[in-house]
Order: structure tokens, then C-alpha cells, then sequence
């Protein structure tokens, strides 16, 4: 039992790890490029990085793929990352006022001294904001769920604990919910934003170690 309480207690520091999704301006979503590069610094835990490449649809409503890669500053940028692939849509609008969903799948990896840990999860989110041709603000709510997570567990855990397991920990080992606002200017080629807010864990009781979290980004439009 305490070697599980232990696991999941690591397992739990999973989905607060990097900021959220991409951001741009629906209100100029039919005018820009279908190509959209975009490049973020984030502040959670650590100070992390993030690229990503982002693919405007032809369809009735405005929906945009993404595929990113995030992971943190220092030596061993390799140690922790997480990817992430999806995409958002722009469900309806009145006048200026736009409602957005965002729907993607996560990979990350994270590893300390104790363990290596390999985490398969969701991020669901909704927007709602006012939106105009050059800039924009809204306010955003999400759930980042760690679904299944696997352990390696280093030596020296297992010296301390020698029953310990490694493998497959399910179902869920954790979860964060996350609310904040998001404001931006928009260009013809470049666009720029920045986002903050605060995180809770899924009991809505519990608040992470660093409970808020901020990003700012620059899309790169292209066609």
C-alpha cells in the first residue's frame, strides 16, 4: 500500500507539468494563413519551452489541428517532455464573442531520481471570449488528466523499498483542472499573447505545490 500511495503521489505532479494549448484569434481565423507556427516560453514548476505547427481545415466551422512539443530549460532537456496532438474548433459565435473547444491526446515523460515515468492522458478545455481582427481576450477552464502512467523505478528506490513494482499504474494517477484568461495582438504575419491563471487538483480541494501557471507565444502564419 505505501509503495502505491508513493506512486501515485508522483504520478499526480504529471499533468501540472507545462502549460496548456496554443492560442489564437478566432475573430481573424478566415482571413489567416492555413500554416501557423507557433514558438512559447511557459512558467509552471520550471521555466519550459514550447513549438508547435498548427493547420487551418477548409470546413463549415473554423477548426485547427495542432501537433506540439514542450520540455524544460536546463541540462537534460531530454529527461522531461510532453507532446501533445489535437485540435480546436470554434463551435459558435455572437457578434465578437467566440466559444471555442479544444480536444487533444498527451505523451510526456517525466524522471527524477527515484523513477522514470511514461504518462498516456487527455486535455480537454473551453474558451469564451471577445474576439476582433487585431486582438482579443478570454477566458479559459480545462482538465489535464494523467490516464495510465508506467514506472521504472530507479535503484535507489528499490533499496528503500525492495517490493516495489515496475509496470503499468491504472486506472487514472491524477489530474489538474486549470482556469485563467488570455489576451493577444494580431498581425498580418505575426501574432502574440500571453496567458496566465491557476491550477487545482481533480478533488478541487487540493492545490499543486506552484498553483498558477503563465505563457506567453508568437504564431508565425504562413500559407
Amino acid at each position: 500500500m505505501k509503495n502505491i500511495k508513493y506512486c501515485l503521489s508522483i504520478a499526480f505532479l504529471l499533468p501540472a507539468f507545462f502549460s496548456n494549448a496554443q492560442t489564437f484569434n478566432w475573430g481573424n481565423a478566415g482571413n489567416d494563413p492555413r500554416h501557423i507556427i507557433n514558438i512559447n516560453v511557459n512558467a509552471e514548476y520550471a521555466v519550459t519551452y514550447g513549438i508547435g505547427y498548427n493547420y487551418k481545415l477548409r470546413s463549415k466551422l473554423p477548426i485547427i489541428l495542432n501537433a506540439e512539443y514542450s520540455f524544460p530549460s536546463g541540462k537534460n532537456i531530454t529527461d522531461d517532455f510532453k507532446t501533445r496532438i489535437g485540435g480546436q474548433m470554434d463551435w459558435a459565435h455572437v457578434g465578437n464573442f467566440h466559444f471555442i473547444s479544444k480536444v487533444h491526446g498527451v505523451f510526456r515523460r517525466y524522471e527524477n531520481d527515484y523513477a522514470r515515468l511514461l504518462n498516456f492522458g487527455t486535455d480537454l478545455s473551453g474558451v469564451i471570449g471577445y474576439y476582433k481582427s487585431k486582438w482579443f481576450i478570454a477566458g479559459e477552464i480545462g482538465f489535464d488528466k494523467a490516464i495510465i502512467t508506467h514506472f521504472r523505478h530507479s535503484d535507489l528506490l528499490k533499496s528503500n523499498y525492495p517490493d516495489i513494482k515496475d509496470g503499468w499504474y491504472e486506472p487514472s494517477t491524477g489530474g489538474n483542472f486549470y482556469y485563467g484568461v488570455q489576451a493577444g495582438l494580431t498581425g498580418k504575419k505575426f501574432d502574440v499573447y500571453a496567458k496566465a491563471g491557476k491550477l487545482t487538483e481533480q478533488d478541487l480541494k487540493t492545490s499543486p505545490m506552484f498553483p498558477i501557471y503563465g505563457q506567453f507565444g508568437v504564431n508565425v502564419k504562413f500559407r
